[in-house]
């Protein structure tokens, strides 16, 4: 199942062997991540490297869910419950005793119910809508957010001890701009593969339509260049593909070779200092946030972290 995370960036490579690591064991998760990145894959091959593999995963998208409705698909709840319940209903934890349960979003879950969860996650024991009383489930759950966590604490929209529950190992995905190196990569496996869905032939990026999309900065992430390739893989079969077959917006990224992002001055920099500028730089600029800090250094937040320890920024 890691074979599906297609990558081969030093960030990506880091992520995926952490990965590797956790999935082995029954540790809760937590996913950050932009959206479009990719959790709900990593999650499931969390689960398919797990002694769980082959078990119950259950997904649950969070901010999907009514208020009124989130407590009994989460618990479950008794026939007559409520005006509505004319049958028991199991609940997705329930449905996942063996298994994993998915939590995409936990963020979006109201403060009450973040209350059950964390219980929950303590004791093991869940109490349907409607019953008086507990029922044990052996359950892994695997919770991701897109939200920056902390900001939400400060707000008192997200409890901070479900925080701490649920962050026993953090797993960043980084963005695909922060994937430089794999954006290449990627097309190629996805044009492949529509190609092949589709049963057409293969189309292929010229060097202009490269440039644009490296230039690119991907706010759909990964989910945005699959859907790319699947629409040229079928508009343009089995053509080279430039700059003017993509889109409107990729246009405007195409680099110019007369502008460069920085000019070396004729008397050299020390790059250490420099490096170390640009990071308190961005510190001061996010007070303090390292997740936003790295998004505003193009890397990822354990890069930003081995930077910090490196150079001796607290």
């Amino acid at each position: 199942m890691f074979d599906t995370l297609i990558g081969q960036s030093p960030n990506f490579d880091a992520l995926l062997r952490s990965a590797r690591m956790i999935a082995a064991t029954g540790v809760t998760v937590l996913l950050a991540g932009e959206t479009g990145t990719g959790k709900e894959v990593l999650a499931q091959a969390l689960q398919q490297h797990s002694p769980r593999a082959g078990k119950p995963f259950v997904t649950l998208n969070c901010a999907a869910l009514p208020e009124s409705l989130a407590e009994s698909e989460l618990f479950g709840h008794r026939k007559g419950a409520f005006t509505g319940a004319l049958a028991e209903h199991s609940g997705k934890l329930r449905a996942a005793d063996g298994g994993t349960v998915f939590l995409d979003e936990v963020d979006s879950l109201p403060l009450p119910l973040q209350a059950k969860l964390l219980r929950f996650l303590e004791s093991g024991e869940i109490q349907p809508v409607g019953e008086t009383q507990t029922l044990r489930v052996d359950v892994r759950v695997i919770a991701a957010t897109n939200s920056d966590l902390n900001a939400k604490i400060a707000r008192g929209e997200f409890r901070k001890d479900l925080y701490y529950r649920l962050n026993v190992v953090p797993l960043e995905i980084p963005s695909l701009r922060e994937r430089g190196a794999d954006i290449e990569l990627l097309l190629r496996h996805y044009m492949a593969k529509f190609a092949g869905a589709h049963r057409l032939p293969t189309a292929q990026f010229g060097k202009t339509a490269l440039a644009c999309l490296n230039a690119y900065s991907w706010p759909g992430n990964v989910r945005e260049l699959r859907n790319l390739c699947e629409r040229l893989s079928i508009l343009l079969a089995g053509r080279t593909i430039e700059r003017e077959n993509l889109p409107a917006e990729f246009h405007a990224a195409t680099p110019k070779a007369d502008k460069a992002p920085f000019s070396l001055p004729e008397w050299g920099v020390k790059l250490d200092e420099l490096e170390v500028n640009l990071i308190r730089q961005a510190l001061g600029r996010t007070q303090g946030n390292r997740t936003h800090s790295a998004r505003l250094l193009g890397i990822s937040r354990d890069t930003l972290l081995y930077r910090m320890q490196k150079h001796g920024i607290s």
